[in-house]
């Protein structure tokens, strides 16, 4: 009785009548629809990152390597920065094959070392001379991301051996050791002798706190090199180290404003039509325009990621 009395003093409703549901606003549906796509925009970067991005190495080294094979075949790779012509391979070109076999490591390395490279390949650094050749070269590769190829170079320890296959044979090399921030450089090599330098994230994966470096020392024949395209300190700044690649803001800036348009449009048809129409005719468009807002964020996170 007590309760029956509570219930009509806040107006409810007599016992065996349903209760009204009233249907969400249009300022409702249009803030759940906007926290919708924002979720999936969140999880498409993470995605991207992770096992979309390991998809997308992997398709990517098929092809270099297809590339580079049949170069290698017809005598055709590249063996210094320039090609017969006279003109800068662009980067994004294959260069050589690294093959590390105690870690089951096969990769294509392409030229450059930007963010959207190292997406793809291990890097070979523009102002280092290329592997097999006298001097330091530099191959740059990611820690975690897009199929972390370096992720496990700090288990090569002193006096294992790997090899570099470029344009002018096969090369191997020596590991000297593993070096982290503060250790001592090995001194540099003697004149008309070659080393190999792979770089990559020290540190959490996603999270790296510093550079881990690998030496090694070529002990095959070195072969004549030639001049690199640039010096330390022409390197263009996104490919250094743990740099971001800044030429990715515009187009982020307007992929993100196509996909601003088609949320708002989405909310509009969905107001208009109905939740199923809408996500019918929205899923799509905002998944492909989601999938390359979110490739282009990932250019602004450090190259080593």
């Amino acid at each position: 009785m007590v309760q029956n009395t509570l219930e009509r003093a806040v107006g409810a409703p007599p016992a065996g009548r349903a209760r009204e549901v009233r249907p969400a606003g249009p300022a409702l549906r249009a803030t759940g629809t906007a926290l919708t796509i924002l979720a999936a925009l969140l999880l498409l970067f993470v995605a991207n990152l992770g096992p979309l991005g390991d998809l997308r190495h992997g398709r990517d080294q098929k092809v270099a390597h297809s590339e580079l094979r049949a170069q290698l075949a017809n005598a055709t790779a590249p063996v210094g920065p320039r090609d017969p012509k006279g003109n800068p391979y662009p980067t994004g070109t294959p260069v050589a094959l690294l093959e590390i076999r105690q870690l089951g490591l096969r990769q294509v390395v392409e030229e450059g070392t930007t963010s959207e490279v190292l997406a793809s390949a291990p890097g070979h650094r523009r102002d280092t001379v290329l592997p097999g050749q006298p001097g330091v070269s530099i191959v740059m590769g990611r820690q975690a991301a897009y199929g972390g190829p370096f992720a496990h170079i700090d288990q090569l320890e002193a006096g294992e051996t790997f090899t570099v296959t470029t344009g002018q044979g096969r090369h191997t090399y020596k590991v000297l050791g593993v070096r982290r921030a503060g250790d001592p450089q090995p001194p540099l090599p003697a004149a008309g002798k070659g080393r190999l330098t792979l770089i990559t994230g020290d540190g959490t994966a996603f999270l790296p706190a510093g550079l881990l470096r690998v030496d090694a020392d070529l002990v095959s024949a070195v072969q004549p090199g030639a001049a690199p395209l640039h010096t330390p300190a022409s390197l263009p700044d996104d490919e250094k180290p743990m740099a971001v690649q800044n030429g990715a803001w515009l187009p982020l800036v307007l992929w993100g404003q196509a996909l601003a348009l088609a949320a708002a449009a989405l909310t509009w048809i969905r107001a208009r039509s109905g939740r199923r129409e809408a996500w019918v005719v929205g899923v799509p468009v905002l998944g492909a325009l989601a999938f390359f807002t979110a490739d282009q964020a990932a250019l602004l996170l450090p190259n080593l990621l």
